[in-house]
């Protein structure tokens, strides 16, 4: 039987979703791709748990990315940063398909941790306090993003022999100059928004903490405001006056994206996902499901 838990997408998986000529050379640590469109990208219309730290760089066309519950929508010279177990779908490309083409690049959690910068942090930050956490690059940000980009391809087309190395070092290079950007957004928007008190920020971000942590297991929002030393109806006020949401709905929503995931990229029976999901039984799965989708269990998995 194969590993029945909740499947996680890492780079060489991640890789195999594209059609790279130049990669192997650069092992399972990061790679870099300039993508145009065709037919095999509708592989990633699905959500996938990328276990790694992705950037989006949107040249021409457009599309939208779901992550963790959200849809962005990406347009011309502007990109796009997750952190890993983001969940990820790639939704519609826009009007002219055609016209698109983005530059993708891939690390892994142990190549960044060379890269001493908190990205983890800079995402939350953006998710909080810009309506779409893409940024538009313009003026001089964007030819010297685009020109670090142009290059790092051309030296995966180039025939030399430090190519990982000198990849790796470029890209290291770029996520400095993408960072700086990211900074001045955020500090842009932090100006000009009402934003809720920094402890209710703070909590909100522990509670989603925690639900990303304990969702297949917990769905009790009695769990999470223990853990939290609040009463669920204080927790629920909080977290609906920071998100938008309600508590509630943001644990359904982990647990159906998790659901998703599993029916889509393991071989675990319907049986096995409601185990690891920890519901009482099929039915009450069943129920649970069709309530967010629309789709039983089964016809999600067929289609």
């Amino acid at each position: 039987m194969k590993n029945n838990l909740p499947q996680k997408i890492d780079i060489r998986k991640f890789k195999s979703l594209f059609d790279l000529e130049y990669d192997a050379e650069l092992g399972d640590d990061f790679f870099i791709a300039d993508i145009r469109y065709d037919e095999s990208m509708k592989e990633i219309l699905h959500p996938v748990r990328f276990d790694g730290f992705l950037a989006i760089f949107c040249i021409s066309g457009g599309l939208t990315v779901d992550i963790n519950l959200n849809t962005y929508e990406m347009e011309s010279n502007s990109f796009l940063f997750t952190v890993p177990q983001s969940i990820i779908r790639v939704g519609d490309y826009g009007s002219d398909v055609k016209d698109l083409h983005f530059i993708l690049v891939a690390m892994s959690s142990e190549f960044m941790t060379g890269i001493r910068l908190d990205f983890t942090k800079m995402f939350n930050e953006s998710i909080r306090v810009l309506d779409n956490p893409c940024i538009k690059l313009e003026g001089h940000d964007l030819e010297i993003c685009k020109q670090y980009l142009y290059l790092a391809t051309d030296i995966l087309n180039y025939d030399i022999s430090q190519k990982k190395p000198a990849v790796g070092y470029l890209i290291s290079s770029i996520c400095h100059v993408m960072v700086s950007v990211w900074e001045k957004k955020i500090s842009e928007a932090q100006k000009t928004i009402q934003t809720s008190s920094p402890r209710a920020k703070m909590i909100f971000e522990q509670f989603l903490h925690l639900v990303s942590e304990y969702h297949t297991k917990e769905r009790n929002l009695g769990f999470y405001s223990q853990r939290l030393c609040l009463t669920p109806k204080y927790l629920s006020k909080l977290v609906k006056n920071v998100s938008g949401r309600s508590a509630s709905d943001w644990i359904d929503s982990f647990v159906i994206l998790e659901a998703k995931n599993m029916l889509r990229y393991s071989d675990a029976s319907i049986k096995e996902i409601v185990y690891n999901l920890n519901f009482p039984n099929q039915s009450v799965f069943y129920k649970f499901f069709k309530a967010n989708p629309g789709l039983t269990p089964s016809q999600y998995r067929k289609g």
